[in-house]
């Protein structure tokens, strides 16, 4: 056959030589003869008669058998092909556009260089699969394309490459959010950045444009979505090193790593295909805020082992322990009562951790801030990064411990208290808190004492210190004792004025009556504002009036005092007592006249007894009966 198609192509060469060109001429020469002569203005016309088949035949030196077989024998060198059928071709030419595709048609199908961005590696000779878009297009072209032809059958490779596991080949198109869009077959996976490597990844846009290896993790048949991970090829191999790191590893072993990772609590150390942490603490013997302080990225740094677990898989390194402790190099002459600077690197509302060496720190307490008994915060004394001078108050080198203290620097204000604040001595003190039971003030810092509520006024009821004065507010105080043991001052606000009293004992005298405003009414009976800003107590029953009804808030009566107490500043009142008393008085009086009248009345008789005659003793009955009379009266009314 090879042989024929050789003969196929000699033979008519030696046709063009021998043949062709005599009879071209021999015919050209008899249509030149048979055209008839004609002026340059007639149309030519040609002649019906000449026989074009026989000419035709003239040329071909096949017969009809030996044409039809040569013809066989050609379209049977060429592949049979269809449109929309995805055949498989040899790339047999490329340049910097198109690629140039054999699939064993009459001709070649150009594809474009952008289909195959996937695969860089792409080369004369490699086999690819293409879509038959049109046998031959107006320029008589094979219309090829592999994009076309890897989608058609890219989701069976899909799901094959996920039940296979197999490790397939994929192209980064572009960054997304999460991760990264990836061709596959054709199809547009998604590659988190989780998945992308073990390491984290700090920028994403150096693996755009590269073709690397996957494996299909997941795919929802319903949304056609696709989730690969290139992290997956390399966790098995991890794995394998990391098992047989961790069996060559021990506690106190130094290694070098590289700074993976820096987290807010510690940084993650790559010691060659395994993670350890060194924990925020384990950095550095002194106090640091984030581990950036202390490391890079990349950063080569020497750690030890403190602790693993083959379980987990958790290695916990150390970088502080490869150098010595900061209390072993503290100066051996530093005692107790010795003065030090440091500064402040930690605040608590209990109090400020200072440092005086890295790596060496003591705890200024709240309390020993100041010589002031309140409870306060240690923020109002000091605050991180202030440069403190304290004295240490207690020095531990086997527990690294030390306290300090700055209210020290001061002289205490309590080893002078009897000279300074002398019972009986007038000050100026400010309102610091309230009790039920009276109101702390201070005079000076760590200076502080206690007013009783009962030494607020001498007239005044106080319930609660509140209604009196306020947080803050300056009040004149009179010291009246002194507990310098407990550091406690007994304190009188009261006391700067004369006991009025003493006074109030010759005013509010007992069944005095005086003008009084009720102010305040309760189950027990009423308050009741009298002059001189003292107050007195009515019971409820000697609220009555005159008319029988009840007095009431803000009603101004008369008042009768029917007790007073001078040492228990106490005066009890009586409204229903004052009228009461005055119609006592008037029922006195006239019960005395009239029983004076009965005894004039009686001497008259006794006097005239003796000159009764008859008619005397009928008048003396009348006057009898008729005294008689008046008496029952008196005595019914004395009753209602």
């Amino acid at each position: 056959m090879t042989e024929d198609l050789k003969n196929l192509e000699q033979e008519p060469q030696v046709q063009d030589s021998a043949v062709v060109e005599p009879a071209e001429e021999k015919a050209a020469k008899s249509a030149k003869s048979s055209k008839p002569k004609q002026n340059d203005d007639e149309t030519i016309e040609s002649d019906s008669s000449f026989d074009w088949d026989a000419y035709s035949d003239s040329m071909d030196v096949y017969s009809g058998s030996q044409r039809e077989n040569y013809v066989k024998m050609y379209d049977d060198t060429l592949s049979t092909i269809a449109e929309n059928e995805v055949v498989d071709g040899t790339v047999i030419s490329m340049n910097k556009r198109e690629v140039v595709i054999n699939i064993g048609f009459k001709s070649e199908g150009v594809v474009s260089l952008n289909e195959f961005r996937y695969n860089p590696n792409l080369k004369i000779g490699d086999k690819v699969e293409v879509l038959v878009e049109s046998q031959e297009d107006k320029k008589g072209q094979l219309l090829l394309s592999h994009k076309k032809a890897r989608s058609l059958r890219s989701w069976d490779r899909v799901n094959e490459s996920l039940e296979k596991d197999e490790i397939i080949t994929g192209y980064i198109k572009c960054r997304t959010k999460g991760g990264m869009i990836v061709d596959v077959f054709g199809i547009e996976a998604f590659l988190p950045g989780s998945q992308i490597d073990v390491k984290p990844i700090r920028d994403y846009d150096i693996y755009v444009g590269k073709t690397m290896e996957f494996k299909v993790v997941k795919i929802n048949q319903e949304f056609k979505n696709v989730v690969v991970s290139h992290k997956a090829l390399i966790e098995a191999e991890l794995e394998q090193q990391k098992k047989e790191i961790i069996a060559k590893l021990e506690k106190g072993q130094i290694l070098e790593g590289t700074v993976k990772n820096i987290t807010s609590y510690g940084v993650f150390i790559d010691l060659g295909g395994v993670d350890g942490l060194i924990h925020i603490t384990d950095l550095s013997w002194g106090r640091v805020n984030h581990p950036e302080e202390i490391v890079q990225l990349d950063q080569k740094l020497q750690v030890v082992i403190l602790d693993f677990d083959d379980d987990k898989k958790r290695i916990a390194l150390g970088l502080k322990q490869l150098t010595p402790h900061p209390w072993d190099s503290l100066d051996a002459n530093l005692s107790v009562g010795d003065k030090v600077k440091g500064k402040v690197v930690v605040m608590a509302d209990y109090g400020a951790f200072v440092e005086i060496a890295t790596g060496v720190e003591g705890l200024i307490h709240v309390s020993e801030m100041s010589w002031s008994q309140h409870l306060r915060s240690a923020q109002e004394f000091m605050n991180v990064g202030d440069e403190v001078e304290a004295v240490i108050l207690t020095l531990d080198r086997e527990e690294r411990k030390m306290s300090l203290g700055i209210k020290q620097l001061k002289a205490d204000p309590w080893q002078e208290i009897e000279s300074k604040y002398a019972i009986g001595s007038k000050h100026s003190a400010k309102v610091r808190n309230f009790t039920n039971f009276g109101v702390f003030v201070e005079i000076e810092e760590g200076v502080d004492g206690l007013i009783h509520i009962s030494d607020l006024s001498w007239t005044k009821k106080i319930k609660h210190p509140a209604e009196f004065t306020n947080i803050g507010e300056a009040i004149e105080v009179v010291v009246l004792e002194i507990d310098k043991e407990n550091r406690r001052l007994s304190l009188g606000h009261k006391q700067l004025e004369e006991n009025p009293w003493d006074v109030f004992e010759s005013i509010f005298t007992v069944d005095s009556v005086h003008e009084g405003t009720i102010t305040e009414i309760s189950d027990k009976g009423a308050l009741v504002s009298l002059q001189y800003g003292v107050e007195g107590f009515v019971t409820n029953r000697q609220l009555v009036k005159e008319d029988g009804s009840v007095a009431k808030v803000e009603e101004k009566l008369e008042f009768k005092v029917l007790e007073f107490s001078k040492s228990a500043k106490k005066i009890v009142l009586s409204h229903t007592r004052v009228f009461e008393d005055e119609k006592k008085a008037s029922d006195d009086a006239e019960r005395k006249a009239s029983a004076t009248a009965t005894k004039k009345a009686a001497k008259k008789l006794k006097s005239n007894l003796e000159k009764t005659t008859l008619g005397d003793i009928s008048e003396l009955a009348a006057l009898k009966e008729e005294m008689e009379k008046k008496s029952e009266e008196k005595s019914a009314e004395s009753n209602e």
